[in-house]
């Protein structure tokens, strides 16, 4: 039977999904084909690589995200993305998605003509860092002369390429929508960003009917996109969530 997993995008949040594979592994669930974005590309990378939850977990904390060596000088974006090669290079020593364990989709986002490309073949750490190349933060990601960002600009929930290939298909999504009111709404930017999170959520959450099961914490409202900080914590939700979805769901795995 194939498994597929859908792993959204949301920075530090992504920190989730590695609480949720550990809960299904702990079930005898074991996906079989992966589809991530952003942070879901890293974990998901690894993971496909065969990369235990533990040490996926590892990473998140000891990869200097934000760290001030990692700023860029005289491009487009606060770090330079070039610059998280070499951390990637050690879990993909090859550095290519036939090297892989299991199938793996990545989706990231054409900054100059605005379309959506699914890497699924070839080198494999450059799809990875453009997709999780959160827009204005992070340089654009230059790949066959194209520049590539965040894959969650236009699509946060790559349930697509798992749609023929798997029999269940599992979403996990990390960037519920905050609760606010208008008086929190005060600068121009607050705006924006609001609108923003408000497309990407309505896009994402219009495909969950395309999953068997979905599971998205929504106590990681009180977490922020950048704050590395709280990895346990966001992992501990991704865990308890996980279990209480699949007592919520116990004879989904048993009926296919």
């Amino acid at each position: 039977m194939n498994i597929g997993l859908v792993l959204s995008g949301g920075g530090a949040r992504g920190a989730a999904h590695i609480g949720v594979i550990k809960a299904l592994e702990e079930h005898g669930i074991f996906p079989t084909h992966i589809s991530g974005v952003s942070a879901g590309a890293i974990v998901g990378a690894l993971y496909a690589a065969g990369v235990s939850w533990s040490e996926i977990l590892t990473f998140f904390k000891t990869i200097p995200l934000f760290h001030t060596k990692r700023f860029a000088r005289n491009k487009p974006g606060f770090l330079n993305s070039e610059n998280f090669y070499d951390d990637l290079k050690t879990y993909f020593p090859k550095d290519n998605f036939e090297d892989l364990k299991k199938p793996l989709f990545i989706p990231a986002a054409n900054i100059v003509d605005g379309t959506s490309k699914i890497f699924s073949k070839g080198q494999l750490i450059k799809p990875i860092i453009a997709s999780a190349s959160f827009p204005g933060v992070f340089t654009p990601t230059e790949i066959n002369g194209k520049y590539y960002v965040d894959g969650g600009t236009l699509n946060n929930f790559p349930v697509e390429p798992l749609k023929k290939e798997c029999d269940i298909i599992i979403g996990v999504y990390v960037n519920p929508l905050k609760a606010v009111t208008i008086k929190d709404l005060k600068h121009s930017f607050s705006v924006v960003e609001r609108a923003y999170k408000i497309k990407v959520a309505a896009e994402s959450m219009n495909k969950f009917p395309d999953c068997d099961l979905v599971i998205c914490p929504q106590e990681l409202v009180s977490f922020g996109t950048f704050g590395m900080s709280n990895v346990d914590a966001i992992f501990n939700l991704g865990y308890t969530s996980t279990l209480a979805a699949l007592k919520e769901n116990k004879m989904l795995f048993m009926s296919k």
